[in-house]
Parts: C-alpha cells; sequence; structure tokens
C-alpha cells in the first residue's frame, strides 16, 4: 500500500512542476478527495449508501470535489485544484488528469431508464478547465479536452477538441507524441484555435473539391456511354 501511494504521489509529480516534495503533494485537495473517494465507492459496493453518501459530503466540504460513490475510477487521478464534478455512473481509467472546474456530466435518458450517464475517459486523457463532458460518450486514451469546451460526442485516441460543441483539431506530430502536455492545450501560437478552424474549413474545401471534380467526371463518362449507346442504336 505504502508503495502504491509513492508511486501515485509520484505520477503527480511528474504532471505538477510545483511541488518541492510528496509532502507537498499530501496536502492537495484533489489527493484528499480521490483517498475520501475510495472509501465511500467501498461502502457504496456494500449497498451502505447512506455512509457513502455521507462520507462524499464530507469531502465535497473539506476538497470542493465532488464524487459520486458509485464513480469508478483507475489508479492515479490528478485532480488539479478543486470545483471539479464526477457522476454516478462515470468511469475513468489510469493516470487520467483534470483541472479545475471540469465536469463529467450525466444525461437524463428519455427512456426514464437509468443506466450508464456519464462518460467514460480512457488513460492518459487530460481534460482542461472549464470543461464538460456530458452523457454516456467515450473519451479515447490520450485524448486532450481543451479549455472550456462542450463534449457531447466521443473522441477518439490521442485526438484534440475545444470548442462548443468540441471540435477537433489538427495537431503536428511532435505534439502529438509527448506525453503530456499542462491542461491539454498546447502554448503556441501553431494551436490557435481560429487557425485551427481555419485549416480544418481549408481541408473541408478541398474534400469538396475533390469531390465534385468525381462527379463530373462521372458524368461526362455517363453522357460519352449514352452517346456511344444512341450511335450504335
Amino acid at each position: 500500500m505504502f508503495d502504491s501511494l509513492i508511486s501515485y504521489l509520484d505520477s503527480i509529480k511528474a504532471r505538477d512542476p510545483a511541488p518541492r516534495s510528496r509532502w507537498e503533494i499530501l496536502l492537495y485537495p484533489g489527493v484528499w478527495a480521490l483517498g475520501f473517494h475510495r472509501v465511500a465507492h467501498w461502502l457504496f459496493q456494500a449497498e451502505l449508501f447512506f455512509l457513502a453518501r455521507l462520507v462524499n459530503h464530507i469531502a465535497r466540504i473539506l476538497t470542493a470535489i465532488d464524487i459520486h460513490p458509485g464513480a469508478q475510477i483507475g489508479r492515479n487521478l490528478f485532480i488539479d485544484h478543486g470545483f471539479v464534478v464526477i457522476g454516478e455512473t462515470a468511469v475513468i481509467g489510469d493516470n487520467v488528469t483534470m483541472y479545475q472546474g471540469s465536469t463529467l456530466g450525466g444525461t437524463n435518458p428519455t427512456n426514464g431508464e437509468g443506466g450508464k450517464r456519464h462518460p467514460t475517459i480512457g488513460d492518459g486523457a487530460i481534460i482542461s478547465l472549464g470543461a464538460a463532458i456530458l452523457g454516456p460518450i467515450l473519451i479515447g486514451p490520450r485524448a486532450r479536452v481543451g479549455a472550456n469546451a462542450v463534449v457531447t460526442k466521443d473522441v477518439t485516441e490521442g485526438q484534440v477538441v475545444v470548442g462548443i460543441p468540441a471540435r477537433p483539431m489538427l495537431v503536428d506530430a511532435r505534439e502529438y507524441q509527448k506525453g503530456f502536455v499542462p491542461y491539454g492545450t498546447a502554448c503556441s501560437e501553431r494551436f490557435d484555435p481560429q487557425t485551427q478552424q481555419l485549416e480544418i474549413l481549408r481541408c473541408e474545401l478541398e474534400t469538396l473539391r475533390g469531390r465534385i471534380s468525381q462527379v463530373i467526371e462521372e458524368r461526362d463518362a455517363a453522357r460519352a456511354k449514352l452517346d456511344e449507346d444512341r450511335e450504335r442504336a
């Protein structure tokens, strides 16, 4: 257990340059919130729902982080600062990073049934500050969700999404290969969201032009064949 704690603290230090020692990390609200959640989740699985909620309530008061006891959380979750909300049926993989104000929210099923209402977050994903991920969608491994993004559709592995609603960005291969990017957003003009949106539109325009050319070729071929058939007749 001690080795597991040391490994967890070291995983946070690798993602946060601020702490000078592991002792500092032990004071992080995200570490305390996750510790409380482990207890609350154990009580929740034992169907001691009131006690689980009580532990969750105490944790929320002390840390300003609200993790439902039913949420399933893997190893080395790093919650940087507070005001994070994680819903009941959320599933979080290993080595996920969530920044302040981010939310894993649920949707109200139209069929009136409970079931899976919250997101599933893949290993190594980064969810930046203020981001809202809503509904039973999948955020793929190593995906990055930009600041204040609102995500309502699946995000594929390694993809970077920004905006409202969230849309994919084009990412330089050198940035894509990095193991960790603070706040999930590269601080470079090359990754300016407006520039990326223009690049996406340009690519879509090129694709549309190619499709128009293909349609014209198919039309000309059909006319040529029709003329041949008329001559033979």
